[in-house]
């Protein structure tokens, strides 16, 4: 069995190379080719590649270096001045996702506790994957670029908390009050902001004198790892704490040696098993006649964010073209969404007859956002893939 998963990620490393040169070469984004290789040799289709838990948790390493990564290429200072951006973005992410789901949803005949549950699953945001269109577009330090990822950042927020109302109004919520929810993100911010600023540069300089190899990018990872795990225990997705985690040590002299050495063991092996791995949780099974409230709800999924992100940006002063390319990489649900779907299906908010449907509207809307981003930022500027 061991040897049965060492081939196939030594399959999935391959297959995903070529397809994201194929993908290229096609005049679309990498990721693109990434992600619909790993629906064509997972469950889905051929049925080459299963969806164990190791290749799942070697992927959820690979999102967290990737957004670790892209704390640590971000400007702090342009996400500073587009923080109101960020804020008005986020905020019409969820107000127009959550109406237009609740209204889909009631329409197909669903009662309160599916709508309720449907709509704030869709509000869910995961730029995972627009962070990885962005830097192959070099367009992760732009105005746009900060918006989005502070906009990540509040909507992760405003998602958690919504999720925890509609599961104590359901009964289907834990011990945990909305005031201990909101106590945690207080706390969660504290805490990395704190460490941050005052903790973090002092740990890598102490720690960058140890006798060892690779004492920088070492310790480098144990703070972001470490933050991941913080963000899970305060009901953060762990890939804001990678990415606060990044952004504290790009403040550092330690920035530019901590991105040499943790680029080639992200980009080589973990990030293309996470795009892989988005892949294999498609399933037809199950569909059936489920097929029109998929498409209903992966219409209204894209629109709603496009819309939303898009109207909130432009009142923010961004033009009409960036405006809708920030509604366009928000639109991604990706891994934090199937999180979600995933406590609604063990708490009995949502059934598991639907899950599927769920899960398919989630993968449509990530296999839509590269391209739309390749078409909205233009030409991509020649440089290497890091694939």
């Amino acid at each position: 069995m061991i040897y049965h998963t060492i081939w196939q990620i030594a399959l999935i490393i391959f297959a995903i190379k070529i397809a994201g040169d194929v993908s290229v070469r096609l005049g679309q984004p990498a990721v693109l080719g990434k992600l619909i290789i790993g629906m064509l040799l997972g469950p889905a289709v051929l049925g080459i590649v299963d969806h164990s838990d190791l290749i799942e948790f070697m992927a959820e390493i690979g999102v967290l270096l990737l957004m670790f990564l892209a704390g640590l290429e971000t400007d702090l200072k342009t996400m500073k001045e587009n923080w109101l951006a960020a804020l008005a973005v986020a905020v019409g992410g969820v107000i127009l996702p959550f109406i237009g789901t609740y209204g889909i949803v009631v329409a197909f005949g669903f009662d309160q506790t599916h709508a309720l549950f449907f709509s704030t699953l869709f509000c869910a945001t995961s730029v995972s994957i627009s962070v990885q269109v962005l830097k192959e577009l070099n367009r992760l330090n732009s105005r746009e670029g900060a918006a989005i990822l502070g906009a990540a950042v509040v909507d992760d927020v405003l998602v958690v908390l919504l999720l925890a109302v509609i599961m104590s109004i359901m009964g289907a919520g834990t011990d945990i009050s909305i005031g201990m929810t909101i106590g945690l993100k207080v706390l969660f911010f504290a805490v990395v902001i704190v460490a941050g600023w005052w903790l973090v540069p002092r740990v890598m300089k102490w720690l960058s004198r140890l006798k060892i190899t690779e004492p920088v990018a070492s310790i480098a990872l144990v703070i972001g790892l470490a933050f991941a795990w913080f963000a899970d225990e305060t009901g953060m997705a762990g890939i804001i704490g990678s990415f606060a985690a990044g952004l504290a040590i790009s403040r550092t002299n330690f920035r530019h040696t901590v991105e040499e050495k943790l680029n080639p063991v992200a980009y080589t092996f973990f990030v293309p098993i996470f795009f892989f791995s988005i892949g294999l949780n498609v399933t037809f099974e199950g569909l059936g006649e489920q097929i029109w409230f998929a498409l209903a709800l992966t219409v209204m999924a894209i629109l709603t964010k496009l819309v939303g992100c898009g109207l909130g940006a432009r009142l923010t002063g961004f033009n009409n073209r960036s405006s809708i390319a920030i509604g366009a990489a928000m639109i991604s649900r990706g891994e934090v969404a199937l999180i979600i779907a995933s406590i609604g299906l063990s708490s009995g908010l949502l059934h598991s007859d639907y899950f599927t449907s769920a899960v398919l509207v989630v993968v449509a809307t990530t296999l839509v956002t590269p391209p739309l981003l390749k078409w909205l930022f233009g030409k991509r500027e020649t440089e290497p893939d890091n694939a």
